[in-house]
């Protein structure tokens, strides 16, 4: 049995869905910290009941689920886990700039009656950068593209430097220009020691990024090793050492990404 001590997430024997009806039945699951992990499957397999049972919007059913060492929904400090939402785009009836919305995520670690200060400040500019939107911190979200969009949701998950990060579909509905920006920003995120949990049907260009596939299917898995033996045709791709030492997790006065382009981020 695993140490849940070097578990970053960890199912024992578990059971999540909706209305007492399992999506996912009796699985057995343990990501360590520092992994970087894909969760594939087609659509309806379940694989995005398991990520939502993680952050407690889908009713564990059965059995043990532990994110970071404590039971689903009583992590005291939630800024320890970042989550970018499925939903491809910003949207909200208040106008907002980059800036503001990339500041909700440091609510995580302040709570929403607390003020920023100006260490929190740093880590949100510092945020934008990571994901190459930093000459657009002050304009309306709803001027970006779909693309700069959807980093705009990472920037938010990264300001308040989690441990764990999950994504749900990360890649999906952008053009090739932010794939690839999210790729370079997930991989310097992972060298830093962040736990990396994505859920997607494919991928692409996160494939030089993630190590390991858990490939759900039908409410279980049918697969958990090395992604190149997930059969999902993205080439050779290598693990990281077993003996690899865990590094702390991400934090955003790592030197940043270069993106390539910030004109043409669509």
């Amino acid at each position: 049995m695993t140490d849940r001590r070097t578990a970053a997430v960890r199912l024992q024997d578990a059971s999540i869905g909706y209305d007492d009806v399992p999506i996912v039945s009796r699985v057995d699951l343990t990501v360590r910290h520092g992994e970087a992990v894909a969760v594939l499957g087609s659509n309806g397999s379940g694989k995005t009941t398991l990520a939502r049972g993680l952050l407690g919007l889908a009713p564990v059913l059965g059995g043990e689920v532990e994110m970071l060492g404590a039971p689903v929904g009583r992590l005291r400090d939630r800024g320890r886990v970042g989550y970018v939402p499925q939903r491809h785009t910003v949207s909200g009836a208040v106008p907002a700039t980059v800036r503001e919305v990339v500041s909700v995520g440091r609510l995580a670690r302040l709570g929403l009656l607390r003020r920023l200060r100006a260490a929190d400040r740093v880590a949100v500019g510092e945020a934008v950068a990571a994901v190459g939107l930093a000459d657009r911190m002050e304009e309306p979200v709803a001027s970006l593209s779909g693309g700069q969009q959807r980093r705009v949701l990472v920037a938010r998950a990264l300001a308040a430097q989690p441990e764990l990060l999950i994504m749900d579909e990360p890649t999906a509905g952008v053009d090739a220009a932010s794939q690839d920006a999210l790729a370079e920003v997930l991989a310097r995120v992972s060298a830093a020691g962040t736990t990396l949990l994505v859920v997607t049907h494919e991928t692409g260009p996160l494939a030089s990024v993630l190590t390991r596939a858990v490939v759900v299917d039908q409410g279980r898995i049918s697969y958990d090793g090395p992604l190149a033996g997930a059969a999902t045709g993205h080439g050779d791709h290598h693990c990281l050492p077993a003996d690899e030492m865990v590094r702390p997790g991400y934090r955003l006065d790592q030197p940043t990404v270069a993106v390539r382009s910030t004109s043409g981020g669509r």
